[in-house]
């Protein structure tokens, strides 16, 4: 094979959620200037389409990018891995030593190739090959750099009022009628001896989970499902008198004053409201002590304060933090404010940085890690003035990083990752649809807000466009799209834990019952002849294999049978329709690459119209508000054709050899993809 490369330098720009239908339709519209840009210079399908993996969900999906196989022969087939020992339930997944296929960076540190994989979820840290030239920041969960390892403290909401007659505080694990408005004389005080619960945070970025216990969840009706739970709005409150300044070494004239409490409700910060020349006040400054002469931070109205450094402490663990401000409310004669605290992220972590000093040189040229909101959801107010900005802010942050280290450290590749579209995704895509869960909801808000993240993703990717002109290839990708909802989905393919309710139905699940015949999160082994658990995975209970099996073996092709059978007969109550879409023993889903050890005795997907937002149904499949669940290709720069459509259908598997073939490196040893050379500029 030619292995001369036909670029020098490589920049793989991957957007987590970026579904190419609305991207084109954006691009059409005048919207996305950047991208197209990157279209004029270069290459992609009509539809900017390519065919995913399967699951269509984070991990596997970018590991297929990176490896250029299948996730059936790479091993990461869903966002968790099966547990080993128990049929309902699941163990963290996105660690490299799970991957049984080769990481296209091994192929380039091999070559000579100085390389970056900065945050690439799934299958990059720990680092997979010792070369020096291998450099890799996080992985370890998709959402932003150090998210999983860095959090010290819980985002929080400050409700200070000349009404509220006592200091208290909220955890986020309850919840207070009238969130999003002023609330006045909360009773409910936090009890400093309590343990936060951080248990969500855990289970979604990482921390808990990477340390390989079981996770086990039941979802059993639309309240348990992921679209419900990740959307809620989840955050600390704290209620706090507004009285004039006392006590105070130097506070201005007329400020008021009022208390923040952080740290699980633990520790005290003091805070002042300070007026304007024209008498407003507009103006919020926090002190660690009322005897401090200078505030650590001062807020202004309608701007986010980012790189704010101060202490949080954690299960006794006091650490150097970054946050983030913003004044949500504040009225000009001072009598009402709401005050948004971000999450607290340890400034000295560098565990998932490799080498370490990579962290350093980046907090030294760039700044330290900026905190990303996770609260919004149903409240449009906090998407548009906390959400969406501190995602502004971060992937602002991760251009700069990127820039620096093309221009100061001389990488030949870099493999990138950002999350802003799949992470506001979680929270409002399902939203784009008036849905009798939602009835109260506007559609139009949220599908606004949508196209933001992706003129917020637009600005993101023009921060590159130079690169082109300086002789690097650039690609976009992503791992998935996100569709907006036609329907509310069954209780079947929810990636998270084991789905129960159709299994139920169709007589394949048991769950105990108490006492008053109300279902456990316990299955009854003893009656259970098969569950579905991630995505779209159906186990036998088999016999010498399962630890309570009760099928036999011999059995096992029949019941499969009689399942599939039974799933296409499956009808949506509310429309009739069916709900299936294909189903395929372990044998036959090679066809579509999840086949194997690491996956089902059955693989399934949800019908076109029933799907979520995504990691249930084919790759293919599309929703309301032309939505997709098609990831995203893109190429330009050298190597590459310019203003470029071609009709050749392309898949994820097929960036790996492509890339390769551009570097001229070697294929990565399970490669089973082959290299898009019609858009390639040289004949292969």
């Amino acid at each position: 094979m030619n292995r001369t490369g036909r670029t020098q330098k490589l920049i793989v720009l991957g957007i987590d959620g970026m579904d190419p239908v609305t991207t084109k339709r954006l691009v059409d519209e005048g919207k996305l200037p950047n991208i197209k840009k990157y279209l004029e210079l270069g290459s992609a399908r009509g539809g900017l389409d390519m065919l995913g993996a399967h699951p269509t969900i984070t991990p596997p999906c970018w590991t297929t990018l990176a490896t250029g196989a299948y996730p059936g022969t790479h091993g990461i087939t869903c966002y968790w891995r099966q547990s080993p020992d128990s049929l309902d339930a699941v163990v963290y997944n996105m660690d490299s030593r799970n991957c049984k296929a080769e990481q296209i960076w091994n192929a380039t540190t091999e070559a000579g190739l100085k390389t970056l994989v900065w945050h690439w979820p799934g299958s990059s840290w720990p680092p997979t090959s010792k070369s020096p030239l291998l450099h890799v920041v996080d992985g370890t969960q998709p959402g932003s750099v150090n998210m999983g390892v860095s959090q010290m403290d819980w985002e929080k909401i400050l409700y200070a009022s000349a009404d509220t007659e006592s200091l208290s505080f909220i955890p986020h694990t309850q919840k207070a009628a009238g969130v999003g408005c002023n609330i006045t004389d909360m009773n409910e005080v936090f009890s400093p001896d309590d343990d936060e619960n951080d248990e969500m945070m855990e289970l979604w970025w990482g921390d808990e989970a990477r340390k390989g216990g079981e996770i086990r969840t039941y979802v059993k009706t639309l309240d348990d499902t992921e679209m419900m739970i990740g959307a809620k709005v989840a955050y600390d409150m704290i209620f706090s008198p507004l009285q004039p300044a006392a006590d105070w070494s130097s506070a201005p004239e007329d400020a008021l004053e009022f208390t923040l409490l952080i740290s699980g409700g633990k520790e005290t910060r003091y805070g002042l409201i300070t007026r304007n020349k024209e008498g407003v006040y507009d103006t919020v400054s926090l002190y660690r002590l009322k005897t401090d002469k200078e505030p650590f931070v001062v807020i202004e109205k309608d701007k986010m304060v980012t790189g704010i450094i101060d202490t949080a402490t954690k299960k006794g663990v006091t650490k150097q933090c970054c946050r983030s401000y913003k004044i949500l409310e504040l009225s000009p004669d001072g009598t009402n404010l709401r005050l948004w605290i971000s999450n607290a992220l340890d400034v000295t972590n560098d565990m998932l940085w490799h080498p370490a000093a990579l962290h350093d040189q980046i907090v030294e040229q760039v700044g330290h890690i900026p905190p990303v909101s996770l609260i919004g959801g149903e409240d449009s107010e906090l998407v548009e003035q906390i959400f969406e900005p501190s995602w502004d802010i971060y992937s602002q942050w991760q251009a700069d990083c990127l820039v620096h280290l093309l221009d100061n450290e001389n990488y030949d590749a870099i493999f990138s990752h950002l999350h802003n579209i799949d992470c506001a995704g979680h929270q409002i895509w399902h939203l784009g649809k008036t849905l009798e869960p939602w009835s109260h909801i506007d559609e139009t808000v949220y599908q606004e807000l949508i196209e933001r993240f992706y003129v917020q993703t637009d600005r993101y990717l023009g921060r590159f466009l130079h690169f082109v002109d300086k002789g690097y290839t650039i690609f976009i990708v992503s791992d998935h799209g996100l569709l907006v909802g036609e329907n509310v989905p069954p209780i079947l393919g929810e990636y998270a834990g084991l789905n129960t309710q159709v299994m139920e139905e169709l007589g394949y699940t048991v769950l105990k019952k108490d006492a008053d015949g109300n279902a456990l999160d316990e299955i009854d082994w003893e009656k259970t002849r098969a569950v579905q658990i991630r995505s779209n995975y159906i186990y036998i209970n088999l016999k010498n294999r399962d630890p309570h099996g009760i099928v036999d073996p011999k059995d096992k092709y029949d019941l499969e049978e009689q399942i599939i059978s039974d799933l296409y007969n499956y009808r949506d109550d509310r429309t009739g329709k069916r709900v299936v879409g294909i189903a395929l023993r372990n044998k036959d889903a090679v066809l579509l690459g999840t086949n194997g050890p690491e996956c089902g005795d059955i693989f399934f997907t949800i019908e076109e119209g029933f799907n979520r937002l995504h990691g249930d149904g084919l790759t293919t499949a599309e929703g309301y508000f032309n939505t997709s669940v098609s990831p995203i290709f893109i190429a330009a720069g050298s190597g590459i054709k310019s203003n470029f459509i071609t009709d050749r259908v392309i898949r994820q598997v097929d960036v790996t050899p492509t890339i390769a073939v551009l570097l001229g490196t070697r294929m990565p040893a399970q490669c089973e993809g082959a290299p898009i050379y019609q858009i390639l500029s040289d004949e292969l």
